[in-house]
């Protein structure tokens, strides 16, 4: 704790006077000088040229006290040669000397110099004459004052941890308030035709923003600061390819590739047509030697074929995971409620070679004649069965090399028939070595699925806290039947028992459901679960008993009630079920903070009829999906509010901290006639909040088809705090990120009309 003590002398406070280095007399004229200490817009031009150099390998502190301990004693002129000759390792091009000692400014401020206003300080001090000092430890929690470090955001959801979540404090109770929008980037020019709804999710690294556009999935750059593009990707596929594509549109964002010896950052992306490209991080253009001119084929490889023997109906909105030199791709196909054939092309997940594009790994979420798990397809149906893909995005752990997947349900839906059994991998949550590909543990969340509730939103490590030992180092996977499933991710055992607990049977002809599910017994659900009589609406006597009368044509029961057929012998017409396939949670995901244990999930309430019909003649499937529009009565749901919450839960005790609903009351709710005279509370909508986690506050949006506000909650408490206005409802995930002292919080946006824009709010600079 010697950050006041290590700077009481005069010369030492006034630390790296000079703007910049000069590496010869003859620039020493280009120097700044400033009485009393070093400037802050020279640490924040520092804060930015570390985040871009160094911040991959190097903490500040930790960089801050390298500097000290290495260059101690040693004079600030003397030791820049040596810092530019070591740092960064093995790079062609460096950064001039200016940017040296911008960089060096920063980690004296992180040390703990102060920051002058250029009066009243003890003189400037010229670089050849300050010393850097030297045994001095650096306290942990050393910051530097005034000058926010760059906080990067440089995976999915912040990290590969999949946390949503960034140590960036600048906006914060007290000033949350005052956020205004500092930049709207259009992507109004972008494809084809302009794209209403963009789910991209954007990464920052090094000041520059990356993005994905219009429905051809153009990757875009954007700077930090102002939004400005600065370069644009636009794949070029066959047109059958993209024409047959399952998962058009902008997709979920991108992957960052820092680079190696002497090869530049690479951005990865999944076309819609599924093809793999890596780009040059610096200038979009396709990166020199992966595969193809940047590219690789990944319908090459692929076991299965459509019976019809069209293409298959594969490809991914989400982005590839990075974990060392490996990118790994997991596929989506079609939606499959009435799929063409018990027979469709698998959902493999494969590694490929982040130089090369070398595929390096396969695994078989639908195990192939000989491998662990294919017992539990009877009858051998995992040879016809397909999907079973990963349509969700991935994480991995930095420290041991393990991926984690969310693998979704197999062909069909909600008919399952055609592949009696408990069905590995299908549904589950698989650990793989990030290397090799190899299994490292798998639990199934659903044997048998035939609710398409598979695995939908990215697994979420954390280390949570325990009163009497160390903390668990665990993964919590929010699901759509409303379970948040939490494992030690090492071992995959459950961190709370998970009871096999018996379950109805279907009275479908030929299905056959698992007689157990595995239900955890902690935490709590986070979503209503199951459909009864006292979740139904009862704003008024008359819509109750509307409600009563509308759901007698209907099977009600709990949890895993299987679907029924539409012209059942009991009279009924299908299954009510709740929650709904589109979830309890979904692609959004959660949230985790590090620093309390605490997760925040985000889920919709609204019931679905599961019903089947007979299928065409001439399909191998005897079953689809009937479908039909959600219950209504005079036009207001039929379920109960909220219509969709935000929960946070104690993940040390398992116990449920706060619920509060997800955004305001609809206008179609509030201005209901029969509901004029009521004071309604906050209902919340039938979406699923898009969720960013900082140091105090809970940012959350309403997600599609919500209100054009960002809401803003105390993350403690859940107290909303403020409504943020923004010109369209929240589509793609919350991000956040420090760039020049400054905090933004970005995020797409659309109207459903106009064309999607990316928006960053920002405090008034």
């Amino acid at each position: 704790m010697m950050r006041a003590r290590m700077f009481g002398m005069a010369a030492a406070a006034g630390l790296l006077a000079g703007a910049a280095y000069a590496q010869d007399a003859s620039q020493d004229g280009a120097l700044e000088r400033l009485d009393g200490t070093f400037s802050r817009a020279q640490a924040a031009r520092g804060a930015q040229a570390f985040s871009a150099n160094c911040a991959r390998c190097h903490s500040p502190t930790q960089a801050a006290q390298l500097l000290l301990t290495q260059g101690g004693g040693q004079l600030l002129d003397a030791y820049h040669p040596r810092l530019y000759a070591l740092m960064p390792p093995d790079v062609g091009v460096k950064p001039d000397a200016a940017v040296y000692a911008d960089m060096m400014a920063f980690l004296m401020r992180t040390a703990g110099a102060d920051a002058g206003g250029g009066e009243g300080g003890p003189g400037a001090a010229a670089w050849a004459e300050v010393q850097i000092p030297a045994g001095v430890v650096i306290d942990p929690d050393a910051h530097i004052g005034n000058v926010a470090q760059a906080v990067s955001w440089t995976a999915y959801r912040g990290s590969n941890l999949g946390q949503a979540y960034a140590p960036a404090g600048l906006i914060d109770a007290d000033n949350v308030g005052e956020l205004e929008i500092a930049w709207r980037w259009s992507g109004a020019s972008y494809g084809p035709a302009p794209e209403a709804r963009n789910i991209t999710t954007p990464l920052m690294v090094g000041g520059v923003l990356y993005v994905t556009a219009g429905t051809t999935r153009n990757v875009v750059a954007l700077d930090a600061a102002t939004g400005q593009t600065l370069w644009m990707w636009r794949p070029q596929e066959a047109q059958d390819r993209y024409e047959n594509a399952p998962r058009k549109g902008a997709g979920r964002g991108v992957a960052y590739w820092a680079g190696g010896d002497n090869e530049p950052a690479r951005i990865f992306t999944v076309t819609p047509g599924f093809h793999l490209a890596a780009l040059d991080a610096a200038t979009g253009l396709p990166a020199t030697g992966f595969g193809a001119d940047g590219q690789i084929d990944l319908m090459d490889g692929l076991r299965g074929t459509p019976a019809d023997g069209a293409l298959p109906d594969i490809g991914s909105q989400s982005p590839p995971l990075v974990v060392g030199n490996v990118v790994v791709v997991g596929p989506a196909h079609l939606v499959s409620v009435r799929p063409r054939s018990r027979q469709n092309v698998k959902g493999d997940v494969r590694g490929f070679d982040a130089r090369t594009g070398e595929l390096l790994w396969t695994f078989h979420t639908v195990p192939a004649p000989g491998e662990p798990g294919y017992e539990t397809w009877e009858d051998g149906s995992a040879d016809y069965t397909g999907n079973a893909g990963v349509w969700a995005p991935m994480s991995a752990d930095p420290e041991t090399g393990a991926i984690f997947l969310p693998v979704e349900a197999a062909t069909s839906d909600l008919y399952g028939g055609e592949r009696h059994g408990q069905n590995l991998y299908s549904s589950s949550l698989v650990s793989l070595d990030g290397a090799t590909g190899e299994l490292r543990w798998a639990q199934q969340l659903i044997h048998h699925d035939i609710w398409d509730w598979d695995t939908p939103g990215i697994p979420i490590l954390g280390d949570i806290p325990q009163a009497d030992g160390p903390a668990i180092r665990a993964v919590m996977q929010p699901t759509k039947q409303g379970m948040l499933y939490t494992f030690d991710r090492n071992t995959g055992e459950p961190v709370w028992p998970l009871v096999e607990t018996p379950m109805p049977a279907s009275d479908v002809p030929g299905e056959q459901t698992w007689p157990t599910q595995p239900i955890p017994q902690k935490p709590a659900p986070f979503a209503p679960q199951g459909v009864t009589e006292d979740m139904l609406i009862d704003f008024t006597p008359e819509l109750r008993a509307e409600a009563l009368e509308i759901v007698r044509d209907y099977r009600m029961g709990g949890l895993f009630s299987p679907p029924s057929l539409v012209d059942a012998e009991d009279g009924t017409r299908g299954t009510l079920m709740l929650p709904h396939p589109t979830g309890g949670a979904n692609w959004e995901g959660g949230a985790y903070d590090p620093g309390t244990g605490v997760a925040y999930v985000a889920s919709m309430n609204q019931i679905y009829i599961a019903a089947l019909e007979s299928a065409p003649e001439g399909s191998d499937i005897p079953y689809l999906a009937a479908g039909g529009p959600p219950l209504t009565v005079r036009g207001l749901p039929i379920e109960k509010p909220p219509y969709g919450k935000i929960t946070a839960i104690d993940m040390t005790s398992g116990e449920h901290v706060w619920e509060a609903a997800n955004g305001m009351t609809p206008e179609a709710v509030a201005n209901h006639p029969d509901l004029a005279t009521m004071n309604l509370a906050r209902t919340g909508i039938a979406t699923r909040s898009g969720l960013l986690v900082t140091p105090t506050l809970l940012f959350a949006g309403e997600g599609t088809g919500g209100a054009p506000y960002l809401h803003v909650h105390d993350k403690a408490t859940g107290q909303l705090l403020r409504d943020i206005a923004l010109p369209g409802s929240q589509t793609g995930l919350p991000m956040t990120y420090v760039w020049g002292g400054r905090q933004y919080v970005v995020m797409a946006v659309g109207d459903g009309a106009s064309p999607a824009e990316i928006v960053a709010l920002a405090l008034p600079d």
